[in-house]
This record gives structure tokens, C-alpha cells and sequence, in this order.
């Protein structure tokens, strides 16, 4: 599921599985959906 949150006057969307922040809801569910709920991949 993606909760959103508010930084720096900016609706942010997240991952609940693993935290990672995006600014369009469209691209965090996609983004879910595809969570191992490890660390995100680009820091691997």
C-alpha cells in the first residue's frame, strides 16, 4: 500500500514496504507492485 507524506510543501508517495519516496502516486504503485521489500536496487 502507498501512504503519502508531506516534505519540504511536497505531497511525497511511499513504498510501505521499503520507504523509497516518489513525487507521482502512478509511479510508486508501480513501483509496489514490483517491491521485494528489500533495500531499493539502486543501491546495490
Amino acid at each position: 500500500m502507498v501512504t503519502t507524506t508531506q516534505r519540504e510543501e511536497m505531497t511525497w508517495y511511499e513504498c510501505e514496504k521499503c520507504g523509497l519516496l516518489f513525487d507521482a502516486e502512478d509511479e510508486a504503485r508501480q513501483h509496489e507492485q514490483g517491491c521485494d521489500s528489500e533495500d531499493p536496487s539502486y543501491l546495490q
